[in-house]
């Protein structure tokens, strides 16, 4: 996809959520002709509700103001999803509410055991807290988070208990998490609506802020080897609101995102589970779009 075709769906689509009923739906007719005759090489058009909101492809969604937690906009939002690598915002809340993030640990040899996007450290290696919870928010490292986990609870079960606790102390109360990463297990689930109460906690803590809006990341292995990481959040630095916050994919998932937002005026979460790699960038960028002028 073009980020030019990119930028020319977010200009329509915040121009759209504006218009009143009547205008908004005749633009929707509009759009859904024209995208009818056109080549299948056209940039998808995000269809507009007849309220003027954006609907996008995603199965459970929620919009919510960010700085009141005034839900905006949802849909399914309490259907039992698999939520992927999302869910590491709640197992980086833990690592950042726990502190002390500059004490370096030694990784383990259980650490490893994770599949497929790994940061790959060796057993015996030592890293910072800090550095491992980075590269697992920017890049999405699986054992990244293992290790963070072990090292936080002292086994993988133990902070799976943690990350329940917590949840539930936010008020997400139809979850069931199982690991620290959003790798498939049987019975973990969670809602749209209870990962957008993590992600509002998770937006309110300035470490995670600070690190989730990071778009390219050089990282340092231990044996001195520097590879740069680019976030997998692909409408960072693209859409010109955006400041954040995860990706996730698993087949059972489909494709997962939180994203973040902020205009000056309002600050916005969209939450999308079980969307596309075709449609999810443009479908977050709409909805960061219309949740500014609601």
């Amino acid at each position: 996809m073009k980020w030019v075709s990119f930028l020319a769906i977010t200009i329509l689509c915040s121009h759209a959520v504006i218009l009143p009923a009547s205008a908004a739906t005749r633009h929707k007719k509009t759009s859904s002709s024209s995208s009818s005759s056109s080549s299948s090489s056209k940039p998808y058009q995000t269809a507009l509700d007849e309220n003027g909101v954006p609907i996008p492809k995603a199965s459970s969604v929620v919009v919510l103001n960010a700085r009141t937690g005034e839900v905006l906009h949802e849909i399914n939002a309490d259907a039992p999803r698999q939520a992927a690598s999302t869910q590491k915002l709640l197992t980086a809340l833990i690592i950042a509410e726990s502190g002390d993030l500059d004490k370096e640990f030694m990784i383990r040899d259980s650490d490893t055991w994770a599949e497929p996007t790994k940061l790959n450290f060796q057993p015996g290696e030592v890293y910072s807290r800090r550095e491992l919870l980075t590269v697992m928010l920017v890049h999405s490292m699986n054992d990244c988070a293992r290790a963070l986990a072990r090292d936080n609870a002292g086994s993988i079960e133990a902070f799976a208990a943690r990350m329940n606790t917590r949840a539930r102390q936010l008020g997400a109360t139809e979850s069931n998490f199982l690991n620290p990463n959003g790798l498939p297990a049987p019975g973990q689930h969670s809602t749209a609506r209870d990962m957008s109460k993590i992600a509002l906690a998770a937006y309110a803590n300035p470490v995670i802020r600070s690190i989730v809006r990071i778009q390219n990341l050089p990282f340092r292995y231990a044996d001195g080897r520097v590879r740069t990481f680019d976030n997998t959040n692909k409408i960072l630095g693209k859409y010109p609101y955006c400041n954040g916050m995860k990706t996730g994919y698993t087949e059972a998932a489909g494709k997962c995102l939180i994203a973040s937002g902020s205009n000056g005026r309002r600050d916005v979460i969209v939450v999308l589970l079980g969307d596309s790699i075709k449609y999810i960038w443009n479908d977050a960028a709409a909805l960061l779009s219309w949740g500014f002028s609601s």
